[in-house]
């Protein structure tokens, strides 16, 4: 049973200072102590952008003030709460236009996620602790302080101060990591060598929006000549260094396996094997094509991944689902993979990718699909590179989102 709680009555009884603000950093609501301890009124600064109805105060000589702007950035990128620990703010004097108040505050800021899971609201909550910090400054404690307490409270300032540093620290430690995530991505996922498919191959590669979500998604092309070739792409579980190193491993092994084994299933039973043996791998997801030129014939096996798309010219899609087994290293023993073949028709497109493309958090897979063929539908005449661009675009991904994306578009 839900309880019938009036929140505005709440936040307004709250003792705590609260703001709630949009993406756009527009103050939405404020509630009586906010007004009390800014000495602000609602028309002062509800429907204001935030940094306009507090403006910064340019005296300060340091950049503190623009930890509050980076506090917020960080809460709108990542959708993780984010705390400021004793940060100076000035707000505007009162009865003294041009003059501002020296204020310190001790803020969280929490988001609220709308109902597509993405960060749709802000909530502010700032103490003011500007009397601790100059009684601090001062050393000036009132007189009802014992011994004890007045320790208590300076080693309360002096950690404050640590853990703020020790943040920022590790702040820059995690976007370091990340970079080098990246970058080793980058290196394993350097163009394929595509001189024979000039023009009808396009790759895409975006790691995750949010941060130290780097994760394991690759893709490969392989040519085996004289009139075959094949694609893969596939997803690591995990995030950060270790899974990038993983998803190398796999990449490179599939595309020895495939070489010496041009089938599909066979490969990627290779690759379950040598799986087993790797660690991080178990339950990594990967899909095989191999593209017959001369038969017109893709040939595919899929292992617990998402199923390519067969785009056909006038608009129509088949989904690449007749061959699919569990993840690599998902069942105790040895079974043989299940292969399936399709024909095509010169013109077709093959669209091959990771789950970061299409899946919503709360959202079914069949809708995820259908939203992706509908997306492909509307750009079936485009050539490779502009309907994989116009594909992310369509899906709202473009900027990244919050998983990898591996993305392969073939013109058959």
């Amino acid at each position: 049973m839900t309880a019938d709680i009036d929140f505005t009555a709440f936040f307004d009884a709250t003792p705590s200072p609260y703001l709630m603000l949009d993406t756009d950093l527009v103050i939405r609501y404020v509630n009586t102590a906010y007004l009390q301890t800014t000495g602000l009124t609602r028309d002062q600064l509800i429907g204001k952008y935030f940094f306009d109805a507090l403006p910064e105060n340019p005296a300060p000589s340091d950049d503190t003030q623009q930890n509050l702007k980076a506090s917020l950035r960080r809460v709108l990128d990542t959708g993780k709460p984010d705390t400021l620990v004793l940060q100076r703010y000035d707000i505007p004097a009162l009865h003294q236009p041009g003059w501002f108040e020296e204020r310190w505050w001790s803020e969280i800021h929490t988001p609220i996620p709308g109902p597509d899971g993405e960060v749709k609201w802000i909530v502010q909550r700032a103490e003011d602790v500007t009397a601790f910090v100059h009684s601090r400054r001062a050393r000036q404690l009132t007189e009802e302080f014992t011994e004890r307490e007045k320790g208590m409270a300076a080693e309360l300032y002096a950690r404050a101060h640590d853990l703020h540093r020790l943040n920022q620290e590790l702040r820059q430690a995690h976007a370091r990591e990340r970079q080098v995530a990246v970058a080793l991505q980058e290196a394993m996922l350097s163009a394929p060598d595509l001189d024979h498919h000039t023009g009808n191959i396009a790759v895409r590669y975006l790691p995750a929006t949010t941060s130290l979500n780097v994760c394991g998604d690759w893709y490969d092309v392989v040519d085996l000549p004289p009139d075959r070739y094949a694609a893969a792409v596939g997803d690591v579980v995990g995030h950060g260094l270790h899974a990038a190193a993983v998803m190398g491993m796999l990449r490179s092994a599939l595309s020895a396996a495939i070489r010496a084994l041009p089938s599909p299933a066979q490969a990627l039973e290779v690759l379950g094997l040598y799986a087993r043996s790797l660690d991080g791998a178990t339950a990594a997801t990967a899909v095989k094509v191999l593209i017959d030129t001369r038969s017109r014939l893709i040939i595919y096996s899929s292992a617990g991944h998402p199923p390519p798309v067969l785009l056909h010219s006038d608009g129509t899609c088949e989904l690449l689902n007749q061959a699919t087994d569990p993840p690599l290293g998902a069942r105790p023993h040895h079974v043989p993979r299940p292969q399936a073949g399709l024909s095509y028709t010169r013109g077709d497109t093959l669209v091959m990718y990771t789950d970061g493309l299409i899946e919503r958090r709360d959202e079914d897979i069949d809708a995820s699909l259908a939203r992706l063929t509908t997306a492909l539908a509307k750009d079936s005449a485009l050539a490779p590179d502009q309907l994989a661009d116009a594909l992310l675009a369509r899906l709202d991904v473009a900027g990244g989102a919050a998983d990898d994306i591996a993305l392969i578009v073939i013109r058959l």
